[in-house]
């Protein structure tokens, strides 16, 4: 129950800071987005319109993810309501738990919303529903499934770092992660111990480029079950286990 009580006020704070708020400025630009597409583009306007929407639901929902995440314990600490609430009956690890908690169903809804504004736009651009669009669908859940990661990300960074620092390392961590695979083709194409070293940081790398699909999406293609399979243990399993470290650091941090 206190995890709960946890990430409901993390949600309603995030709620005061305008970032539901999102999804709306999400749907007037891909509404705009739409409309020009439809005047400019002949015979690609859907493919156009899924890479465009899916980036923009990358790119807010990562912004969302660093903005808020980082700032999470840095304004507990400010504010100096952080003691208040472990002079509680409260452990460290429920106050980490409960502020990913509500953080991630905060990116949840902004991540849901915002994919029901992309189908809207792809409805204005190519009218009526075919079974294409529940791969669009799959893409965003792997969207979701990054946020997921880049949230465990900021908050852990959060527990040790300024939110300057936090956000300038979870954003370069999102960045290298896009490139993982390549960079670890790179890492392993070299011998000794600072090639084996690299690769062993590649592995450490959330490897985000896994879940980037809107090319294949956007031309109609199908999205094997073994691949969401794989991505939603991966991105549940590196969740966890960054959770993991965020409460240790959070742990061994002297409060002052």
């Amino acid at each position: 129950m206190t995890v709960l009580t946890i990430a409901r006020s993390t949600f309603r704070e995030a709620a005061r800071d305008r970032v539901l708020y999102s999804p709306a400025v999400f749907a007037v630009l891909m509404t705009g987005a739409a409309i020009l597409v439809g005047q400019v583009s002949i015979g690609i306007e859907r493919q156009v319109v899924i890479n465009l929407g899916l980036a923009a639901v990358t790119f807010f929902g990562v912004i969302v993810a660093i903005l808020v995440g980082t700032g999470l314990v840095a304004k507990e600490i400010q504010k100096r309501t952080l003691y208040t609430v472990l002079s509680r009956p409260v452990e460290r690890w429920q106050f980490v738990a409960g502020k990913f908690v509500g953080l991630a169903g905060t990116l949840a809804i902004n991540g849901g919303l915002m994919g029901l504004g992309l189908l809207a736009a792809l409805r204005y651009v190519s009218p009526g529903f075919s079974g294409a669009d529940a791969w669009v669908l799959v893409a965003v859940y792997f969207i979701l499934l990054q946020l997921l990661m880049v949230c465990g990300l900021a908050l852990l960074f959060s527990t040790f770092s300024s939110p300057l620092l936090a956000g300038v390392f979870s954003f370069a961590l999102f960045v290298l992660g896009n490139f993982a695979q390549e960079l670890r083709d790179v890492a392993q194409s070299g011998a000794g111990w600072v090639h084996r070293l690299m690769v062993g940081a590649t592995y450490l790398m959330p490897n985000f480029s896994a879940f980037n699909v809107a090319a294949g999406v956007a031309h109609g293609e199908s999205i094997a079950s073994l691949l969401i399979l794989h991505n939603s243990i991966y991105a549940v399993t590196y969740t966890g286990m960054v959770l993991c470290a965020a409460v240790l650091a959070f742990e061994w941090r002297e409060l002052q």
